[in-house]
């Protein structure tokens, strides 16, 4: 049997114990605590990992989705013809209307007012006979005034009743005439077909074309066409797509050693090859679309001839350059199956028609017959061909001002150009609902129109009790017109929108040839005796840049035509502030913004189709530093003004970078301008950026 020692060795040893228990626990826990920051720095570097590979993943795929969009849209061009055939051909019958107009809808009008109900006019109270007679008096007199207000309101329901039926009747014998008027002028025109008549024939087979569905946006469609009565012979000028349609660049790939996207070059045989391609197929659906339209029987034969509005090589100014020809009889093209032919074989070989051996380099081929040589009339669409909104006689103006409302289903006519109290058109919105009387004031400004016209148009219609106002500009409106418009029944058309708008309808017009030329000898800026308007300031951006971070930048800006800047002094930044025409000016940050750039859009040089913002580390303020810390930034655009318009992100800067596109604004088909974020670093600085643009730092 064992026994604790009670002595003074006892209890030394029992302290000894305890020494050594807790210096066990001591190395436990310091063994415990090395385990734990060996698994804590284990993870942490499996996270880093995996964010890495993340990060790599998602460069990657975006650099593979390029790709695809980049082989998508030359599959799109390869079938362009076979598209195209299958899509159903143009008819007259495509163009009628149904003899049908919107029923009639009076809404709560049509629910007669509900008489009251004598049964609930009864008397009430009385304990004697006196107080009963005059408790059933009272009752009736409440029954004889609500039967008179309820008769009353009866007898107004069927006045606003008849008054809205006779203005829906009136509102739709003008629709049904409009339809009757369009679908007799449709009859016509089929007659007009059949007896061969050269401005039908032109008119009805330019519609074919342009109504035709298998054209990918962004293609011209500007045509010359003349009609050859004896001969039964369409003659077709064509504007064809220029190379660009054709992507310079093959595949995207991202490299992840040098954190980048490489891209790798289309060759110029694969790319001239396609292009030729693209051209054979759009001359073969041109043919297709008119034989196909032919309903009637009108053509024997068409000659078609090919061009791109280009810059001459030859003489280095812009003109038509014809690159494919062919003349084609109806019985040839018959015996073809579009849909499986090799567009350039079937083009040169089986209809004897020449295309240009190197059209990439506008290399030229000698046109066939062209319609000024017919002898007839010869009508244009599209292209420079249509009437210029800023020469234009100003009646012709207006009237086409007027055109475009009748266009809009409205009753439209231009005033008398004296005492017209500040109305240039007068119209009339037959819809029951949302119509009434619209005033319209015409402007043929060039620069911003100042909100004293707004105004003024405002108090036009107030005194004239119209219910509308529409403001119509061949320039543009600031924000100080949009402010005092909103809540009010005004409506401001800019010149852009103005062109939109007459191309939907049908209707023609341009604005200029894109240059700030002063008004012709003899053209007012305001209608004649009308006050002049006060100055107005040029109409321009501010593009202002904010982001997070001690980091210093230098922000700059490049007008490009696709990658390459126009010249090396459209490269913007600290030592070259503006360039040529001040489009693009380094101007200090407002609101808050640590750098800005002020930009006329307007005003760009008509060759430039984008405006590339870029950011580079300030080496002077931090010569070892990078984007790592570049982050939460953003492009403020501003109006002339300094109010925010809109704010568009942008990429956040990456460790070892040093320079970093920001984003480009792209000029679309319509004249407008769209941002793109940018995303793509640079280690060598500004000037390993601006040297992908064609800027040589030295």
């Amino acid at each position: 049997m064992s026994r604790r020692s009670s002595g003074l060795v006892g209890v030394w040893a029992e302290a000894q114990r305890q020494q050594q228990r807790q210096r066990e626990a001591q190395q436990r826990a310091v063994v415990q605590q090395q385990r734990q920051q060996r698994a804590y720095e284990r993870d942490l570097a499996r996270m880093q990992r995996e964010q890495q590979a993340a990060y790599r993943q998602g460069r990657d795929a975006d650099a593979r989705q390029r790709t695809q969009e980049l082989e998508e849209q030359v599959a799109a061009l390869s079938r362009l013809l076979a598209d195209g055939c299958r899509a159903a051909p143009f008819r007259v019958a495509s163009l009628t209307r149904a003899e049908e107009v919107a029923p009639f809808e009076p809404g709560q009008l049509a629910r007669p007012v509900a008489m009251p109900d004598p049964a609930r006019y009864q008397a009430q109270g009385g304990w004697t006979a006196g107080r009963r007679a005059q408790a059933q008096q009272e009752a009736q007199a409440r029954y004889q005034h609500d039967w008179q207000a309820a008769q009353a309101a009866e007898a107004h329901r069927v006045q606003q009743l008849t008054a809205y039926r006779a203005q829906y009747d009136a509102w739709a014998a003008e629709q049904l005439a409009e339809v009757r008027t369009h679908n007799a002028g449709l009859a016509r025109l089929v007659d007009a077909l059949r007896a061969g008549e050269p401005g039908a024939a032109v008119d009805y087979f330019s519609a074919a074309l342009y109504a035709s569905g298998a054209w990918p946006e962004g293609f011209p469609r500007q045509v010359s066409a003349a009609f050859d009565r004896g001969a039964r012979q369409l003659v077709l000028d064509w504007e064809l797509p220029g190379v660009e349609v054709v992507p310079e660049v093959k595949s995207v790939r991202y490299v992840a050693s040098s954190d980048q996207e490489k891209e790798s070059a289309r060759p110029v045989t694969q790319r001239r090859a396609l292009y030729r391609d693209a051209l054979a197929q759009c001359m073969l659906l041109v043919l297709r679309e008119v034989f196909a339209a032919d309903e009637y029987g009108c053509l024997e034969s068409v000659v078609l001839n090919g061009f791109v509005d280009d810059v001459d090589p030859a003489t280095g100014r812009r003109a038509e350059i014809f690159l494919a020809t062919v003349s084609v009889p109806r019985a040839a093209f018959g015996q073809l199956n579009l849909g499986q032919v090799s567009a350039v074989d079937c083009l040169v070989e089986a209809l004897r028609g020449q295309l240009s051996a190197r059209p990439d380099q506008r290399t030229a081929v000698r046109p066939g017959r062209r319609p000024a040589d017919v002898g007839t009339g010869v009508v244009s669409h599209g292209g420079g061909e249509e009437p210029d909104l800023f020469t234009m006689d100003p009646i012709e103006f207006e009237g086409l001002v007027a055109e475009l409302f009748r266009a809009r289903g409205m009753q439209a006519l231009t005033t008398q150009r004296s005492n017209d109290g500040g109305v240039d058109v007068e119209a009339l919105d037959p819809d029951p609902i949302s119509g009434g009387r619209i005033i319209v004031q015409v402007k043929r400004y060039r620069n911003t129109v100042p909100p004293t016209a707004v105004r003024d148009l405002y108090g036009t219609v107030q005194g004239a009790g119209a219910n509308k106002g529409v403001l119509v500009t061949t320039s543009g409106f600031g924000p100080g017109s949009y402010g005092f418009a909103e809540g009010k029944p005004l409506t401001l058309v800019s010149g852009a929108e103005l062109v939109d708008l007459l191309h939907q309808h049908g209707l023609r017009g341009r604005l200029g040839s894109g240059s700030a030329e002063p008004p012709a000898s003899g053209e007012a800026a305001v209608p004649a005796g009308r006050p002049a308007a006060e100055p107005s300031s040029e109409d321009f951006n501010i593009l202002g840049m904010t982001w997070t971070g001690a980091v210093s930048l230098d922000v700059c800006a490049l007008v490009c035509r696709g990658s390459r800047v126009l010249a090396e002094d459209h490269f913007v930044f600290f030592n070259n502030p503006e360039n040529p025409g001040s489009s693009v000016r380094m101007v200090p940050g407002v609101g808050g913004d640590r750098a800005a750039v002020r930009v006329v859009f307007d005003a760009l040089p008509p060759g430039a189709d984008r405006l590339v913002l870029v950011a580079a580390v300030d080496p002077e303020v931090n010569p070892a530093g990078d984007l790592g810390g570049f982050t939460s930034a953003a492009v403020c655009l501003r109006d002339a003004a300094g109010r925010e318009l809109d704010r568009l992100p942008v990429s956040d800067g990456r460790p070892g970078e040093t320079a970093l596109v920001l984003g480009s604004f792209r000029r679309r088909a319509g004249g407008d301008w769209d941002f793109v974020p940018g995303g793509k670093g640079y280690r060598g600085g500004l000037g390993e950026l601006v040297g992908e643009y064609g800027v040589e730092v030295a």
